[in-house]
């Protein structure tokens, strides 16, 4: 059974031992050597599939290709593999966990977890997988640390809201990666613990990269946390110690970033000998955008087909989206941000606008990662016509089933009240996207198989589409030489397409 601690503010006074502290809760659940269930190591390689695919699909995009040039600039051996290239040629391994996790993150299109929080804990991987790689680890020891990312990412994510206070979530993905490295290396408590404070402590960064007019640094926040988490690992196993107490201080994180001297967390972990399941809590995008678009972009394909009608915005009066706070404050109206209803917005703040969303995939009846952003998309006169007709309002009834801790009644979706310019009124609803666990097509191996295919056609040669595949298949029973195989490298000439300005590097 899970275990349940209580996390609070304490003077320094109180010299709070170590045992006591959350950072060594954390790392206790990281040497833990619970077996995995069957389920869970089939869903580690389903994800290490799903990243392998939206990193193959980004691989000619400016953030990625300005990330894997700083990593190409640092070679080492043993090292890492870099996303696109070679696996003969290798990188140091925080180089590679940022090059990586930049090749994942920048479509916004592999898994989520929401709760108190938000998060991506597929982002775990690319770090985990780059000091698997250089220090020789086999694929049992990368399910192992794998498991443990999600497990303690998740397990965060329910008790702590960083958003509440403004802080990016890669507040929690910094000690999750620390902690998953560590159990791969199979490192003792104390060393983890040390690599999670550090970690902690170098990634507490404001939410202005998901605010207002989104740059290209969404992808890399992340990515950069990986980086953290690699050489924070890196300290504490030369013996370098880190802020203790990280959470609980009185100048701590609880204290000043987050609800204050007087707060009080209830954290939930696994008990001794538990199995960490947290990675079947989490769920995957059919979409390339945000999660809690990935139920309306399905209800309005849908109505795209029911009522063909809609797509024309002069039969349209308005369109109320009544969904969850998170969704109507982060992603819809509600976030008061105008470069939402901009058809000159980039990218990254369209994936992050609902009304955007919502009114291309009624117009399209599908999404695409690449079509549905494209600027000449955005700004055809008929689409901006209807995004503006479209606004999110807070629901408390979506509200509460966003945050509820029930798997069939949580959800992420919402109802459309649309009102027509003729008088009549629609109203339609989705708790569940296609492609949740719960919803009309769930994802399963075919699906995700089916997912690395389509985006990595015209990246990859067939010949290696297969290779990767039949690989990362046997991941428990790989060996060290077979770890370093788990990356994709993009068919000849392809990454010389792209344009890679200069840097210091």
């Amino acid at each position: 059974m899970p275990i349940t601690h209580e996390v609070r503010v304490h003077p320094s006074s109180a010299n709070l031992p170590r045992t006591e502290q959350l950072a060594w809760k954390l790392a206790e659940v990281a040497t833990d050597p619970a077996d995995l269930p069957g389920e869970v190591v089939d869903m580690v390689i389903n994800r290490i599939i799903d990243n392998a695919a939206v990193a193959a699909a980004s691989l000619l995009r400016e953030p990625v290709v300005a990330a894997r040039g700083q990593a190409l600039a640092h070679p080492y051996h043993p090292g890492a593999c870099v996303f696109g290239r070679s696996s003969e040629l290798r990188v140091s391994p925080e180089w590679a966990a940022w090059a990586n996790g930049v090749a994942v993150r920048e479509l916004d299109f592999h898994d989520t977890y929401l709760a108190a929080d938000y998060s991506h804990p597929g982002d775990n991987i690319p770090p985990i997988l780059a000091v698997a790689q250089h220090t020789g680890a086999d694929g049992a020891a990368l399910v192992r640390g794998i498991a443990t990312g999600y497990q303690l990412q998740v397990d965060l994510v329910s008790a702590i809201s960083l958003h509440k206070h403004k802080i990016d979530h890669i507040a929690h993905l910094g000690p999750s990666a620390a902690a998953g490295i560590g159990t791969l290396l199979g490192l003792d408590t104390t060393t983890i613990f040390h690599a999670i404070g550090q970690a902690l402590h170098t990634t507490t960064a404001t939410r202005q990269s998901r605010k207002g007019e989104i740059s290209t640094w969404k992808a890399y926040a992340p990515a950069f946390a990986g980086k953290v988490a690699v050489e924070s690992v890196d300290r504490a196993m030369r013996g370098q110690s880190s802020p203790v107490p990280i959470y609980e201080g009185e100048d701590g994180v609880i204290a000043w970033l987050l609800d204050g001297p007087d707060a009080s967390y209830q954290v939930n972990l696994p008990g001794p000998g538990e199995a960490k399941t947290g990675i079947l809590r989490t769920y995957t995008k059919e979409h390339s955008a945000e999660y809690q678009s990935q139920a309306l972009i399905d209800l309005a394909r849908r109505l795209h087909r029911t009522h063909p009608e809609l797509t024309d915005p002069a039969n349209v009066e308005s369109i109320v989206i009544h969904t969850s706070h998170h969704t109507h404050d982060v992603i819809g109206s509600g976030a008061n941000d105008p470069q939402k209803y901009d058809p000159r917005a980039t990218r990254e703040t369209l994936d992050h606008s609902i009304p955007y969303i919502v009114a291309v995939a009624l117009q399209d009846g599908d999404w695409h990662h690449e079509r549905s952003y494209a600027p000449e998309r955005a700004a055809r006169p008929g689409t901006v016509e209807l995004w503006r007709k479209i606004t999110t309002a807070e629901d408390p009834e979506w509200t509460r089933r966003y945050h509820s801790e029930d798997p069939a009644e949580k959800a992420f979706g919402g109802r459309m009240e649309i009102t027509l310019t003729d008088g009549r009124t629609l109203s339609e609803e989705i708790a569940m996207a296609d492609a949740h666990p719960l919803g009309a097509r769930p994802f399963a191996r075919a699906q995700y198989i089916e997912k690395f295919r389509t985006l990595s056609d015209g990246v990859l040669e067939p010949a290696e589409s297969a290779r990767f595949l039949e690989l990362v298949q046997r991941l428990p029973e790989l060996t060290s030489e077979e770890v370093v195989g788990l990356t994709v490298a993009a068919r000849p000439g392809l990454l010389g397409t792209a344009r890679n300005p200069k840097g210091l590097f």
